[in-house]
């Protein structure tokens, strides 16, 4: 039976959590220094403040620092860390981090995770996760990865290219994914790394991720056997590892975001009057802000579902592809009903409203477009038909 029932536990982390953002987290949002990125020295700042609260990694295993979540107990804390844009950053469970935390958790060896493990998970580095390829490479389709890596001695000598590779710039430590013959394995490197080099920092629509979305050349960079994350020619299994639980948490944190901009056009409206009475009792916002309620709601319970299933031991790879799609073209949308209500407003950064609208776009391409999701689950219909 399917219990939705929320843990004393998670309600208290998520009432600090609510409270950490209102108090700590939102009054950041007008730092000057976020006119050109978000600067580590900026997230520095607010992880010491988190880490005073108790709140810094809380998904993360007990045993580095966090509480041990399970997967719907994590899905209640990071949408309130999501209410903010900058709550993840300053939280720690934030991509590509979190998926990275999750992943060497899982498979890391000891001695791999008191190197890499324990300070990401305290939020001492930043990492990166080194798998989409420019030049014909591998995207959304994994099997068409061209970078290699060959055995040379006791290190393996990887060259390729990579790119919108999040965080890569002032990343401390990486995850490459490499062909090995037919297969793929995955690497550690601390960065910088010889051989390795961020060509540029691609300019995007969002503007919020630390380190940006770099282009890389991969040119002979050796790395120890003792780095293999797992096992060789198991890097394709390990990504999925990564995957389900990563899609998810990203619809977590962004449900938080639309959420926010839900409030703050639903507060706009009941305040603006035009054309005689509120702007809500005019139906074409009303109904507006009414879907988005709605809406909310279905994504809230689609997230907690494929928590819940992924709390049962299944691997969830078909219900997170469905929540992935599900959920982001519905946040998507919402947010920009919120952009409309708003008018002007809704268009200028006067509010958070038009961040969230081109931060939540991306939401829709990465960890899989929803095109690919949905030709994914038409092939499955097909096989099973």
């Amino acid at each position: 039976m399917v219990d939705f029932t929320r843990s004393p536990r998670e309600l208290e982390l998520e009432a600090r959590t609510k409270q950490f953002i209102r108090e700590v987290v939102i009054p950041f949002e007008s730092d000057p220094r976020l006119a050109h990125g978000v600067p580590d020295e900026l997230v520095r700042e607010m992880r010491v403040k988190a880490r005073e609260a108790g709140l810094l990694a809380p998904q993360a295993p007990v045993e580095w620092g966090g509480y041990g979540l399970d997967h719907r107990e994590t899905a209640t804390v990071l949408r309130a860390a999501g209410y903010s844009l900058l709550g993840p950053l300053a939280m720690n469970c934030a991509a590509p981090d979190e998926g990275n935390i999750h992943l060497l958790d899982r498979v890391a060896t000891p001695a791999q995770k008191e190197r890499f493990l324990q300070p990401l998970a305290a939020g001492t580095i930043r990492s990166s996760f080194f798998m989409t390829e420019p030049d014909g490479g591998a995207g959304s389709d994994p099997d068409m990865m061209r970078t290699e890596a060959t055995r040379d001695g006791d290190h393996w000598v990887v060259n390729g290219r990579k790119w919108f590779i999040s965080g890569v710039d002032g990343a401390n430590m990486g995850i490459i994914m490499a062909r090995t013959g037919q297969h793929a394995t995955m690497f550690l490197t601390p960065l910088p790394t010889p051989g390795l080099t961020v060509e540029r920092v691609m300019h995007t629509a969002d503007g919020l991720m630390p380190g940006g979305h770099g282009v890389v050349k991969l040119d002979g960079v050796r790395i120890h056997e003792s780095l293999v994350l797992g096992e060789v020619n198991e890097g394709f299994r390990y990504a999925q590892v990564r995957l389900a639980p990563a899609r998810l948490t990203h619809c977590m944190r962004w449900w938080g975001a639309a959420r926010r901009a839900q409030d703050i056009a639903t507060a706009y409206a009941t305040r603006r009057v035009a054309f005689g009475k509120p702007l809500i009792d005019h139906e074409g916002v009303g109904f507006m802000l009414a879907r988005n309620e709605i809406e909310l709601r279905q994504a809230e319970l689609m997230i907690d579902y494929v928590a819940w299933t992924l709390d049962q031991g299944s691997r969830a790879s078909t219900d997170s592809s469905m929540a992935k799609y599900s959920v982001s073209e519905s946040l998507f949308q919402i947010v920009d009903r919120c952009v409309q209500v708003l008018g002007g407003q809704g268009i200028v950064d006067e509010t958070q409203v038009s961040m969230i609208w081109r931060e939540i776009r991306a939401f829709r391409v990465y960890d899989g477009p929803s095109e690919v999701h949905l030709y994914s689950l038409a092939r499955r219909l097909k096989r099973h038909g």
